[in-house]
């Protein structure tokens, strides 16, 4: 299942790396990447096919993870239009997106209050 893992590094040379390699050496897969700095730490969600091995690699490395969550993964045309398009239909399902990001392969990555109905809506 896609999952989505929200983990903080310090905003400093090599953490982001120290990440990929931790994630690599376990043969965790990072699928989509999404980082924000702010006052010297960084919030980077990963999004991964495999949480329980990529969690326990993460904190084997003394990597924080601070949470963990499901997410909907939707392959996308990369043409004008489609993010409003698909955001559109989830709001109309009275669903709200707390999270998104877009991954490999234009697949547009969401969190949302209400999962399964933003997956129905799509």
């Amino acid at each position: 299942m896609p999952t989505d893992l929200s983990i903080m590094l310090d905003d400093r040379p090599g953490t982001l790396a120290n990440l990929g390699e931790t994630l690599g050496r376990a043969g965790v897969n990072i699928e989509g990447l999404c980082g924000i700095p702010s006052q010297g730490r960084a919030q980077v969600h990963v999004l991964v096919e495999d949480a329980a091995a990529a969690r326990r690699a993460l904190q084997a490395a003394g990597i924080e993870v601070l949470a963990e969550r499901p997410v909907l993964v939707l392959t996308l045309e990369d043409r004008p239009g489609e993010l409003g398009k698909v955001s559109r239909r989830i709001a109309n399902a009275g669903v709200n997106i707390e999270l998104v990001y877009l991954a490999t392969n234009t697949r547009l990555v969401i969190g949302a209050d209400n999962l399964e109905k933003a997956r129905s809506a799509r």
